[in-house]
């Protein structure tokens, strides 16, 4: 105790421990980790230079910001906005608000900044931005690529560090532009790579792989490794005469030591960040008798210290690894049961990942799985790597070594299976990269820089639907053929290349923005190559609106998912008071789980706090903590155990040494003020309840650039998310703990097992909310002298008509999402039967389904078809506004059902809504707007989709006539993205049908459902992926449970892109 301090003032203080608690918690842990998923100053990256882009020079974060008006080498022409005094959210810093409120901005949105000078390299930016008034939309650009898409700028007073954007300069130039809404920026910060760590990040490798030693070198005293992953770790054999190399292997005959000249530095510090090593051997043991244990692979300073070694102890393997957890020595060892080593050639392989998981594998098959406790920081750098013996010499090992790998992570059950398979030479191959490259360099050269640039700039007026020209620039055998002037470009000439004759002096495209200096220097360069075209179709869906993928975000909970999160793991309801006190999650890319937009201010600290007080004072503490324990003690060793069992279960995997001491901390603080076991412990869950571990789901993403497999944790809470959005169960943990995860097989199961959760449904009703926004419906608010029988009861109706048709057609039908397009039946309120003009039952009986609290009859829609399916939803009717517009429903369809895409109105183009009259509908101005040279070659994209649903007025009620009396149409002729094909409709039924049999918007309908379960727009790299997808899907049969079979069995959740490892 404190003196002077009685126990009872003492536990007033640790009772208001919770607010000061949650705030040391999400301070320190929640908003710093937002920031470093997002900051810079990461290993390999060195500040290069900062710009106040509207001020005077300024000290933040301890980097210099340099006032724009001396700034060398930088140019910006923006308008100045300055001296803004709205208060910032989050609140900051002097220095950072002063730049912050002084920016740049342009009255047509389309903000552009360049430095020069800047030399060849890697490059990271940032850019701060806020907003002062009302929210804005915008996209950043960098080098003419998007790097952000639709951002939404938030409230008056919401700033943000925007990026980290990576990007390679070979011209001098770097180019940041901004497009659309009017965004405000105040700072741009500069960051550039090392070439040591630009050459590891771009080496060919195996996921993960560190060194390779293949023996192959025939003759001589060193074993090269082959890795080719930054600076070569040969080793040199002390006594050749006691080896023979002997086509592709070393036949170590007598005892001698081969080992690394110097310290095996790029492993150890690789495994330090990571906490994931394996070793893979290819071994022939000479007899099973060696012991010591025998060296096979050994990263050690001498007998008694060391990092990790692999070595024969009689019939047995035996592995030594250092931890924390465990002596220099690597004590207590890890081996296999007697017998497991014999004289043939076999394959060994050891893993160990961050959870502590390790496991031994003999042939493919795994002989032991232990936990290892501790994590491997503290592994000695200055040790060496050697085979075949100790680096004292005397603990030699004979026999022959075909090949050795080194990780730094830790390969799945599947891949040592898979490696066991191809055998030592094969394995040689793939790690060594003799795997034939499908792509030249033309071709990727195409698809990562040609394709974009064409999606971008050219495809508007020259794709299947306009071929402006007679030139269509979206489909290969199109393109090589030309337009009416003749071939828009001849391979190897640019000089004769109408194309970029056209693009460089600006003359194309037509009333838009001309391309980059960058872009054309890359249009050349691809001419001067040979012009390889190697899609047959350039998606601008793909290639012109690329998610930013240049860095990796860690995903929050979204508030929904954060309420299932508490009731499946404590049983508390707290829905009501965490959609009261959470701020609401902002549409970004169509979906409010955008992982970019998943930010954390001082409100989300505040009642995330808030909200952990709410549910431990609901729940029953003690015998919530009886489930992992039954001791009361507050003593370390059970309080640990505790805390390890509870974490794993609160915190969806096991908690490191690091992560039990704090939450140990917890317990003892309140212990040391005189409380007891209950109160220690109900701090200590509401301090989980805070942790970045349970707010997001936070993952290992350090690697090599390359695509990893996720941890069985990881995979664990991806499945479940995207399933029933909420965390893994015990089964699924307890499968993730013992790598089960990993077998595609019972992967499945587990998939199969949570899509009968009747959560699963719930999930799939969420999609649906978001793909087609039905939460506007909320704050619809039509003319009231136009629609004197809107109210929010028929707004409410129309949702839930569209949520039970949903259920109905995917859960209780099964049938093919596209059905949706279709179906012959609805369901709908008594109020909104007769807002609909749906005739009664005929005395028959009907369906009733309760939704929401309201019951919903079932409508056959047989005798009436042009009420039936989706698009005939008041719910998305209404996305038209009071007048039904058609430029709004046509983008609708374009871009939320087929995944077109349009670009925005040039600036000099009036937008004012053209009023319709006796004599002149909607659909009349909308053939006008087509028929002009101006705005037709992008409105005869879109608003045709829109004819077939002229006779809905703008609340959806179905009308033969418009107000002035005009008879309307809903016949018309259409052309769907991708394609050349002008398919007419003669109604709304007609075009009904033929958007439930476009394979266009089945693709639609992967990519959209496949975007809700990442969490972030699929990127251009990942389109391949997308496209397996897709066809496994739809082979399978199109329902919701098909796709998301193939989404979490694909290597967009079953991996993980890593961002490259570096050497300090």
């Amino acid at each position: 105790m404190i003196p002077g301090r009685t126990r009872s003032s003492a536990m007033a203080d640790i009772r208001r421990f919770p607010r000061r608690l949650s705030f040391f918690l999400s301070a320190a842990f929640i908003l710093l980790l937002s920031a470093s998923a997002t900051n810079a100053a990461d290993d390999g990256w060195t500040f290069v230079r900062g710009i106040n882009l509207n001020g005077d020079a300024v000290v933040i974060d301890g980097h210099r910001y340099e006032a724009d008006r001396e700034a060398k080498d930088f140019v910006c022409r923006d308008s100045r906005f300055e001296n803004q005094k709205v208060q910032l959210q989050p609140g900051t810093d002097d220095a950072r608000a002063k730049m912050i409120r002084s920016s740049r901005w342009k009255a047509d949105g389309n903000n552009a900044i360049t430095l020069t000078n800047v030399s060849k390299g890697r490059y990271r930016v940032y850019l701060y931005t806020w907003e002062d008034s009302d929210p804005e939309r915008f996209t950043i650009s960098l080098e003419g690529r998007p790097v952000l898409q639709d951002y939404n700028s938030g409230r008056a007073g919401t700033w943000k560090k925007l990026g980290p954007w990576d990007v390679t300069v070979d011209d001098g130039a770097l180019d940041l532009t901004s497009r659309g809404g009017h965004a405000n920026l105040s700072g741009l910060e500069l960051w550039r790579q090392s070439d040591g760590a630009v050459a590891a990040a771009d080496a060919p490798s195996r996921s993960g792989l560190l060194a390779l030693y293949t023996f192959d070198e025939t003759e001589g005293a060193t074993v090269h490794d082959r890795s080719g992953v930054g600076e070569p770790l040969d080793l040199t054999i002390a006594d050749p005469s006691k080896v023979s190399w002997s086509d592709g292997r070393l036949v170590v005959r007598s005892a001698t030591r081969i080992a690394s000249s110097k310290p095996a530095a790029k492993i150890s510090d690789a495994v330090r960040r990571s906490g994931e090593i394996t070793v893979e051997a290819w071994i022939r043991p000479e007899n099973t008798k060696q012991s010591g244990p025998a060296r096979i692979v050994t990263i050690s300073g001498d007998p008694n210290r060391r990092n990790l070694t692999l070595g024969q102890d009689g019939d047995r393997y035996d592995v030594r690894l250092r931890t924390t957890s465990t002596s220099t020595n690597g004590i207590p060892s890890v081996a296999t049961g007697s017998k497991t080593v014999s004289t043939d050639p076999t394959h060994v392989v050891y893993t160990r990942d961050r959870t502590g998981q390790a496991r031994i594998f003999v042939n493919g098959r795994q002989q032991r799985a232990e936990r290892i406790g501790g994590d491997l920081k503290n592994w000695d750098r200055s040790f060496r790597l050697g085979l075949a013996n100790e680096m004292s010499g005397d603990r030699p090992w004979l026999g022959e070594l075909h090949a050795v790998a080194i990780y730094g992570r830790a390969l799945s059950p599947s891949e040592v299976a898979q490696s066991f398979r191809l055998g030592a030479e094969g394995t040689q191959e793939l790690l060594a990269g003799g795997a034939s490259e499908t792509a030249s360099a033309a071709e990727r050269m195409f698809e990562a820089e040609i394709a974009p640039i064409l999606a971008r700039h050219c495809l508007e007026c020259h794709d299947g639907a306009t071929k402006k020209g007679g030139l269509d620039l979206s489909r290969r055998e199109h393109a090589l053929k030309g337009g009416e002037t003749g071939l828009a470009f001849v391979a190897g000439k640019p000089g004769e290349s109408l194309l970029l004759d056209l693009v460089e002096s600006d003359d194309m495209p037509a009333d838009r923005e001309p391309l980059s200096d960058v872009e054309k220097k890359k249009l050349r360069q691809w001419i001067e190559a040979g012009a390889a075209w190697s899609l047959e179709l350039v998606d601008p869906a793909i290639y012109a609106q690329d998610a930013p993928t240049g860095s990796l975000f860690v995903q929050r909970l979204t508030v929904p998912e954060y309420i299932e999160t508490v009731r499946s793991t404590v049983g508390v309801d707290i829905n009501e008071e965490a959609r009261e006190l959470l701020p609401p999650d902002v549409r970004a890319d169509g979906f409010t789980n955008t992982a970019y937009n998943l930010g954390v201010d001082l409100k989300h600290v505040e009642a995330y706090a808030r909200l952990a007080e709410i549910i431990v004072s609901r729940m029953d503490v003690p015998a919530f903590v009886r489930r992992f324990s039954k001791s009361r003690s507050l003593e370390d060793n059970p309080m640990k155990d505790l805390i390890g069992r509870m974490g794993r279960h609160l915190l969806r995997g096991p908690l490191d040494e690091n992560e039990i001491t704090v939450f140990r901390g917890v317990a003892s603080t309140v212990a040391a003020a005189g409380g007891d076991f209950d109160e220690a412990v109900t701090y200590m869950i509401a301090a989980m309840l805070q942790s970045p571990r349970f707010i997001y789901r936070i993952e290992h993403q350090r690697g090599d650039g390359t695509w990893w497999p996720v941890s069985g944790y990881e995979l664990a809470s991806r499945l479940s998310y995207i399933i029933v959005g909420g965390p893994p169960d015990e089964a699924l943990l307890q499968a993730a703990e013992r790598g089960e995860l990993a077998d595609p097989d019972r992967c499945r199961g587990h998939v199969d097992r949570m899509l009968q959760d009747p959560r699963a449904r719930v999930r799939s009703r969420q999609f649906l909310t978001e793909w087609l926004n039905l939460d506007r419906l909320e704050h619809m608010q039509p003319a009231r002298e136009r629609f004197p029988d809107w109210n929010p009861e028929l707004a409410a109706d129309m949702r839930e008509e569209t949520l039970a048709y949903f259920d109905e057609v995917v859960w209780n039908q099964k049938q093919p999402l596209t059905a949706l397009l279709n179906a012959q039946f609805t369901y709908a309120t008594p109020q909104l039967a007769q807002h609909y003009g749906l005739p009664s039952d005929d005395g028959k009986p009907t369906e009733v389904k309760s939704a929401n609290g309201r019951s919903l009859q079932r409508y056959d829609l047989t005798k009436v078809p042009e009420r039936g399916g989706l698009l005939t939803h008041a719910s998305l009717l209404t996305v038209g506004g009071d007048d039904a517009s058609m430029v709004t429903r046509g983008l609708f369809v374009l871009t939320d059902m087929l995944r077109g895409r349009v670009g925005d109105p040039p600036p000099c183009v009036d937008t004012t809504p053209v009023p319709t009259k006796a004599g002149l509908t909607q659909r009349a101005i909308a053939e006008g707007r087509i028929a002009d040279a101006q705005c037709g070659v992008c409105h005869v994209k879109f608003e045709p989709f829109a004819f077939g649903l002229e006779k809905f007025d703008g609340i959806g009620r179905w009308h033969e006539k418009d107000e002035h009396g005009n008879r309307l149409r809903d016949d018309g002729e259409i052309v769907i993205p991708g394609g050349d094909e002008r398919i007419a409709y003669d109604s709304s039924a007609d075009l009904m049908n033929v958007l439930a049999e476009s394979d266009r918007v089945r693709e639609c309908i992967t990519w959209k459902l496949t975007q809700f379960a990442l969490g972030r727009p699929p990127g251009v790299a990942e389109a391949a992926i997308v496209r397996e997808i897709h066809e496994a899907a739809w082979q399978d049969g199109g329902t919701y449970p098909d796709l998301i079979r193939a989404i979490v069995l694909s290597d967009l959740v079953q991996k993980t892109r890593t961002e490259p490892e570096t050497t300090p």
